[in-house]
Parts: C-alpha cells; structure tokens; sequence
C-alpha cells in the first residue's frame, strides 16, 4: 500500500482539478450542474495530500444517467460509503489512472447536505486565513506526529 504524504500547498493542484475535468469530458460536464473542486487542494495556501476531490453536482432525478457517463470513462460506483446524498466513484483500470492526477470523484444531487457542507467549509477557509493556516498547522502536526498516516 502506497502512503501519499502531506505536502505544503501546490499551485498546481487547480490545473490538476482540470485535467481531471478535462478527462470526464463534454458528456459528463455537460450532465452536470457544475463541477466543484472541494478539500484541502482547493484552499490556496492549505497543507493537504495531493489528491484532488472533486464532486459532480446533479438534478437529482439525472444520477443514473451520469452513472452511465461516469461508467463509459472507466469509473466504478462504490457506493455512498455511509455518506447519505453522497455516491463515491473510483477509476477501475490501473493504466487509465496513470496519466490522470490522483482524486477522488463524488457525485451529489443539488439539495444534497453534504454537498452543502463541503463547499462551506472550502468557501470558509478561503476567506478565513487565520483558520486555514491554523487547520494547515494541525495538519502537518499529526502528519509528523503519526508517520503521516
């Protein structure tokens, strides 16, 4: 098992964000409400692992359809994984990862709280540095603290 380590702020993890766009293509975006770049790599300035986390925003009734999409481009639906209004989605073929930076992929329904929840917190610890730096600190303090685990 690989262990991907916390790193200080990358600016080109918001390229990242687009390739990975990119990638979906105009099928998926186009299926989508919007796109939203959420966790720590959206937070200029924010310690995070380099792994962008990205949510597809959906009519509600549209997720099947986008499952579809989602399955053409190579993604498996694992599930919500104990997370209500939240479906995770994972690359399944090793060859097709390499090339794309490392993310995560969810999918939401536009009246989903989580949805809500993510993108309030990236919208607070954009505008708040006092508290990004602080989350940044705590960050890289249990990073060392337990061998980055």
């Amino acid at each position: 098992m690989t262990v991907t380590l916390v790193e200080k702020y990358n600016p080109l993890w918001a390229a990242w964000f687009k390739d990975i766009k990119e990638y979906l293509g105009i099928n998926v975006s186009q299926s989508c409400l919007r796109i939203e770049h959420v966790g720590s790599t959206s937070i200029p300035g924010m310690v995070a692992k380099p792994i962008i986390d990205l949510i597809l925003v959906i009519e509600p009734r549209d997720f099947e359809k986008i499952k579809t999409l989602l399955a053409e481009r190579a993604y498996w639906h694992q599930g919500n994984l104990g997370i209500p209004d939240r479906e995770a989605f994972e690359l399944l073929n090793a060859n097709t990862k390499k090339p794309i930076p490392k993310h995560h992929l969810y999918v939401c329904p536009s009246n989903s709280v989580e949805l809500k929840k993510e993108t309030a917190f990236r919208d607070f610890l954009k505008s708040s540095n006092e508290y990004a730096e602080k989350l940044s600190k705590l960050k890289w303090f249990l990073a060392e603290t337990h061998n980055n685990n």
